[in-house]
């Protein structure tokens, strides 16, 4: 109750990530880093949005990379009413933590969470998903590596034939022209590319949809 008067906050440190907090604000729960809102606030929203863009009808199986707190999972679940598989890859055992602890995102026979680095986990894995959301940032930044196409050839390649990929592309202008770039290869791979800028009035949102 008190969170509608003042925020309630803990802290709790990563090595990844540096000082996190879970705050309770208005009655819910947020996961946020030093400058940016990892889960449950508007993070959350945006992912949203774009999974308003995508029917999820036919889709049976679902790949988180960079599953954080875990309120895209919820979003999925709640809003969408989304009862397939989902595999979700997070690098920090901290984060995987806090989302068991703080959100109740525990494994399950329909979830499964791979605590590891994405990167290592496309250049790994076998399987091929309907869905690829891609949301991998460390503060405000998504590190360069995510962006190259040595990554998103690895991401393309886990997609089913007419799978979809959403792609939450942050809010660093220094990264524009690589985004770019990544656009563009995007479009020289697959069906259909879209682009949203300023979602939530911060971040570019891009869905790539295949053949």
């Amino acid at each position: 109750m008190l969170s509608y008067i003042y925020p309630v906050t803990k802290t709790i440190t990563s090595k990844y990530s540096g000082e996190l907090e879970i705050t309770w604000y208005n009655g819910k729960k947020h996961l946020n880093s030093q400058n940016a809102n990892y889960s449950y606030g508007s993070l959350q929203r945006i992912l949203k949005f774009g999974l308003e863009k995508i029917n999820l009808t036919n889709f049976n199986s679902i790949l988180i990379l960079g599953m954080g707190g875990g309120s895209v999972i919820k979003t999925l679940r709640e809003d969408f009413n989304y009862n397939n598989a989902i595999e979700a890859v997070e690098l920090d055992s901290v984060v995987v933590d806090i989302a068991k602890t703080e959100f109740d995102i525990i494994e399950n026979n329909l979830l499964k969470i791979h605590c590891m680095d994405a990167f290592q986990f496309v250049h790994t894995n076998t399987k091929k998903f309907d869905l690829i959301i891609v949301d991998l940032y460390i503060d405000l930044t998504v590190p360069s590596k995510f962006l190259d196409q040595e990554f998103w050839n690895q991401v393309l390649s886990s997609k089913s034939i007419k799978g979809t990929v959403l792609f939450n592309a942050s809010v660093n202008a220094s990264n524009e022209a690589k985004v770019d770039s990544l656009v563009n290869y995007l479009k020289s791979k697959v069906f259909q590319v879209d682009i949203y800028k300023k979602v939530n009035n911060t971040n570019t949102v891009i869905i790539a949809r295949g053949l």
